[in-house]
């Protein structure tokens, strides 16, 4: 059985998995000597499907299909999220449940992040709407194909969130920790505790302002 790539490697993939009922968005973002390019992007068309399972089964051999043909280092899901529709979002949570099965299934590290989180992470604003996340995706990878289905986008920036987390300072600082299972994603870098030891680590990144006793950070690009 394939297994995801070892660490060592200098070009490494990320695959972005938007999960859904109907529609599956996968994006596979490439990461070479800090280069960010798209290797496939497309959509999982399953609304024509009446048997729920017969879904599950299509999502799960699609991203079998995906670990196996691209070997991802890591694999980027969007977590659940809490709507009015509770059928929704049963039928969306097996959805997600069986994308990262079929990952897990070949040894690859999954993440999950909620929408608001990657939503910040891209347009900096968790009430960016998904036509202004494609925007910023078009923009940032250079497609010159735009893909019609927002799904298909949306994959895209899951991953390059979950790039965004992997390799920014402040990540690095709190050693990549996140928080698993339902609604899981990494842990809210607020409070004091996380605020002191990034400053532990990295006293360069502290300024005393000669006039005041506060102390603010450098706020740092990724």
């Amino acid at each position: 059985m394939i297994k995801c790539p070892s660490s060592n490697i200098d070009v490494y993939r990320i695959l972005g998995i938007d999960p859904g009922t109907n529609y599956m968005g996968y994006g596979v973002l490439e990461v070479e000597d800090g280069i960010l390019s798209v290797a496939l992007v497309g959509v999982l068309d399953i609304h024509l499907y009446k048997d729920p399972y017969e879904k599950l089964k299509k999502i799960h051999q699609r991203v079998e299909e995906l670990v196996r043909d691209y070997e991802p280092r890591e694999v980027a899901i969007e977590s659940p999220f809490f709507g009015k529709n509770v059928q929704s979002m049963l039928k969306l949570g097996r959805a997600q449940g069986v994308a990262i099965a079929a990952a897990i299934s070949f040894g690859c590290p999954v993440a999950e992040y909620a929408p608001l989180r990657v939503k910040q992470a891209i347009a900096g604003f968790g009430m960016a709407s998904k036509e202004q996340i494609r925007e910023i995706v078009v923009r940032t990878l250079h497609l010159n194909d735009v893909p019609k289905r927002l799904d298909a986008t949306d994959s895209l920036a899951i991953a390059l969130c979950h790039y965004y987390e992997t390799t920014s300072v402040i990540s690095k600082a709190l050693g990549n920790e996140k928080v698993k299972g339902l609604g899981g994603e990494r842990k809210a870098l607020h409070g004091s505790k996380s605020w002191e030891q990034f400053l532990k680590e990295n006293p360069d990144r502290e300024i005393k302002n000669n006039r005041k006793t506060e102390t603010r950070l450098i706020s740092v690009k990724v």
